[in-house]
């Protein structure tokens, strides 16, 4: 059967080769994240002391979670540059076991010992994403796919937070919720990683157009970062920005949304990323049209720079004046988060390497990228438990929503205007 399929995707044309893979890509991902993120949506009372400090226990299970995860991204930089194409789907489908057998530790084990297994579920889990990315990059539908994929991160988290309070909902036992929640799941990501492993490698004319993709190994890293490390060390510092509010914003969503008057609308945190998800499928996808490497690249940079001036700084600034309700700004800063940090996932990095014309991966600079970035959310949610405690979470966010407007704008500038000048068409 997969022999059979394998062959017809080689000879289906461009639309429908774009379909499926589309499917497999976001079932696949889509799928993973019933095994990251449900355990977010409990409340896990209580608290530590030590040194002086507090520390609630929901924070330190989502630090735990994001240090594993952030490990997980520096071990990515030598394991997704590296893999070879056969191994992928099996090495995602390992992975996924071993956060689930986690997930059961942390059911099995009291607090607050049990953080330990969920920085043993972020390990695994931090390099699914590059192992379905490789599947993608490289090719002339690379655009579309990207940003498919990255779709299902931001329609799937509110949706696996959902089933787990519906879990709860069935008596399941709090600390049960998050393996109960990602078993569910288990069978449907199977089928979408069987999809994923029959699609062929890209054609010639992937090639010509996209530069070829390799495997690269630590001279060629080395090499590739010194050749264009100002870039690139602007490009990590806005995204570590952007993962910093990306996860806060996802971990604290129950809390924010709560806080604004919507405890009793649990579907909030899935139809409230719907209008999210659908924008910047279509602004950032409509990238695909722009034929030109370089134009694309500073493409994108002028709609991260725009995305996140307007719809998080100046939306938030008509929250506060009372001009827009919280729902809009919600959905609003959502929206502007998203639209600077999918590229980073997906299109961007793609772009940059056709545009360079360098034999690389786009998942090793996405690796470099989400590495430094989560060390970035770990710093926030430490510097937000420790030293601003009493500070709400909403109020903490709309700060940090300000702050991140000044901070990313002016990294938008430096990095698209470096890339300008070092690329060519």
């Amino acid at each position: 059967m997969g022999a059979r399929v394998h062959r017809w995707l080689q000879g289906t044309s461009l639309p429908l080769f774009t379909v499926y893979t589309m499917v497999a890509a976001f079932g696949t991902y889509f799928s993973m994240y019933a095994f990251r993120k449900p355990f977010a949506v409990g409340t896990y009372p209580g608290a530590i002391e030590a040194f002086g400090l507090s520390l609630d226990l929901k924070s330190l299970f989502i630090i735990a979670q994001v240090i594993g995860y952030a490990a997980s991204k520096f071990l990515g930089i030598k394991v997704v540059s590296e893999i070879t194409p056969t191994k992928r789907a099996v090495a995602i489908l390992v992975f996924i076991g071993l956060a689930e057998l986690a997930l059961v530790g942390f059911a099995l084990t009291p607090a607050p010992w049990a953080a330990g297994w969920l920085l043993l579920n972020g390990l695994p889990l931090g390099m699914i994403w590059g192992l379905v990315f490789g599947f993608l990059e490289g090719r002339r539908s690379s655009d579309v796919l990207g940003v498919v994929l990255a779709v299902s991160f931001i329609v799937s988290s509110g949706f696996v937070k959902t089933v787990g309070k519906w879990v709860l909902g069935l008596s399941v036992p709090e600390v049960w919720m998050p393996a109960a929640t990602g078993l569910i799941f288990f069978l449907p990501l199977s089928l979408f990683v069987w999809m994923l492993a029959q699609v062929p490698p890209p054609t010639a004319l992937d090639e010509a157009l996209r530069t070829k993709r390799a495997p690269m190994d630590a001279a060629a890293r080395r090499a590739f970062f010194l050749r264009f490390w100002p870039g690139l060390v602007a490009q990590v510092a806005l995204y570590s920005v952007l993962t910093a509010y990306r996860d806060f914003r996802d971990n604290f969503a129950r809390e924010i949304w709560d806080a604004l008057g919507y405890a009793d609308e649990p579907t909030i945190l899935t139809t409230a990323e719907l209008p999210v998800a659908l924008g910047a499928l279509v602004v950032v996808g409509s990238v695909m049209i722009i034929r030109s490497n370089r134009t694309a690249v500073l493409s994108l940079h002028a709609i991260m720079f725009v995305g996140h001036l307007v719809l998080i700084g100046l939306a938030t600034l008509a929250f506060d004046f009372g001009l827009i309700g919280p729902a809009t700004w919600m959905v609003s800063v959502g929206l502007g988060l998203y639209l600077a940090y999918v590229p980073f996932n997906c299109v961007l990095f793609d772009r940059l390497v056709a545009a360079v014309g360098s034999v690389a991966t786009a998942g090793f600079l996405i690796y470099v990228a989400d590495a430094f970035g989560y060390l970035g959310s770990v710093g926030l949610l430490l510097f937000k438990s420790l030293a601003q405690p009493t500070l709400s979470w909403l109020e903490f966010f709309r700060g940090f929503s300000y702050l991140s407007t000044v901070i990313c704008g002016a990294l938008y500038v430096v990095a698209g205007l470096y890339f300008w000048r070092r690329t060519t068409d």
